[in-house]
């Protein structure tokens, strides 16, 4: 027993450490914003566009990564990937242009894009089944603490170094996270791990043909798109521009933003456990969730500029639940499928978080940007809106497709 719990824990924290500095990578752009807007001259579709090529370049690697995991497991996959990532940090703190910049940051997207799959897919071999929602939790968790470390931290750590400087130590601690997975994660193969390559590829057309995969993964894709793309970069904007707050202010609202996202990665995995043995699925405690996450939104689109720390505070803990919809898929497939079903709801849900970066961008850019370099607080609730709107599309057809199935 003592052995499984530490092999347990020698599995969890250096999975933790690579989802930790993935979150730190996505939302580091929201408070050098400013200093990549003014060195670059960059207006808000084209810093839009410049920190999505994260998502999509995380996107693009998804399908493959699925098979990858389950054909030669998740500790091989993920030292080698976030070794990607370090080079990609490397020329994002070296580049002088927006195509290094984005070039690197592509780059530390493909290197990232395993931390939470690899994690999930290998809490499958090595946790019990009831205890994958909660496990899970506390990896998102971790994530959570690295969107934390992307706030006032570095806003703090900006009056020591510059946005280079940052970026030349997250090359190392990438590097470090890399050694860690591959020298302190013990193997273990699970089913899946052979059989041809077409015979791998049966599996994913078999997660994305099915109606019980696509019921939920509308409502899951919009609200993660919308939480990860806002989270990311337009809320720091947003606090900016709508409540007239300084960079530490902003800094300080964003992470208490990241301190409710952590805490509701841990208390919602909880919860989903325990509603899970009363009978009631993840999936169900995840649509409710994302419920509630619309409403948050209706509130900070009625009310611009007030209210900016509860309202966020709540914009982080409900915006958390999407998450807990890849448990409920992973307990609809076969074990063996687990890598390609995560992966499969990865792949929809960062192609849509590109996508709506750079389109909240490039509402917004219909508007004017005012002199002192604010831009339009109409624009904003318009992309904003926009969200908002395809979510709650995503809640009427998940309970529409539960009718037609009811009367199936």
């Amino acid at each position: 027993m003592a052995s499984a719990r530490s092999d347990r824990l020698r599995v969890f924290f250096p999975f933790a450490l690579g989802y930790f500095l993935s979150l730190l990578f996505r939302v580091v752009n929201s408070v050098i914003a400013p200093d990549l807007v003014n060195g670059l001259g960059l207006g808000p579709s084209e810093l839009g566009l410049l920190t999505a090529t994260y998502f999509i370049a995380f996107a693009a690697f998804q399908l493959p990564l699925g098979i990858l995991l389950d054909r030669f497991g998740p500790r091989t996959v993920q030292a080698v990937l976030l070794l990607f990532a370090a080079s990609g940090a490397a020329l994002f703190a070296a580049a002088e242009g927006i195509v290094g910049l984005a070039v690197g940051r592509a780059l530390i997207g493909l290197g990232v894009s395993s931390c939470l799959m690899a994690a999930f897919k290998a809490f499958t071999l090595w946790f019990p089944r009831e205890q994958w929602p909660r496990v899970n939790g506390f990896q998102l968790a971790a994530g959570g603490l690295g969107a934390m470390a992307a706030t006032t931290p570095v806003q703090a750590a900006l009056s020591v170094t510059d946005w280079r400087g940052i970026f030349l130590l997250l090359t190392f601690v990438a590097a470090v996270a890399a050694a860690a997975v591959f020298w302190v994660v013990p193997e273990r193969k699970g089913p899946g791990g052979t059989g041809t390559a077409a015979g791998q590829f049966k599996g994913v057309v078999q997660v994305f043909t099915s109606p019980v995969f696509w019921r939920v993964t509308p409502l899951a894709t919009a609200s993660q798109a919308t939480f990860m793309s806002v989270q990311s970069l337009w809320a720091g904007p947003w606090l900016r521009d709508t409540a007239g707050l300084a960079r530490g202010e902003v800094a300080a609202v964003l992470m208490w933003l990241a301190a409710a996202m952590a805490l509701g990665y841990i208390a919602l995995g909880a919860l989903s456990e325990r509603l899970g043995r009363a009978g009631i699925g993840p999936t169900a405690t995840s649509v409710a969730g994302m419920s509630l996450f619309i409403l948050v939104q209706a509130l900070i689109l009625a009310f611009p500029g007030r209210w900016n720390l509860p309202l966020w505070v709540l914009f982080g803990f409900t915006g958390t639940t999407g998450v807990i919809a890849y448990a409920g898929l992973s307990q609809s497939f076969p074990v063996e499928l687990a890598g390609r079903v995560n992966t499969a709801l990865n792949l929809v849900v960062f192609i849509a978080a590109f996508a709506a970066q750079w389109g909240i961008g490039a509402v917004i850019a219909l508007w004017p940007v005012a002199e002192n370099g604010a831009f339009a607080v109409a624009g904003y609730r318009a992309g904003f809106g926009s969200m908002a709107g395809l979510q709650a599309a995503g809640l009427a057809w998940y309970l529409l497709a539960g009718r037609v199935k009811k009367s199936a």
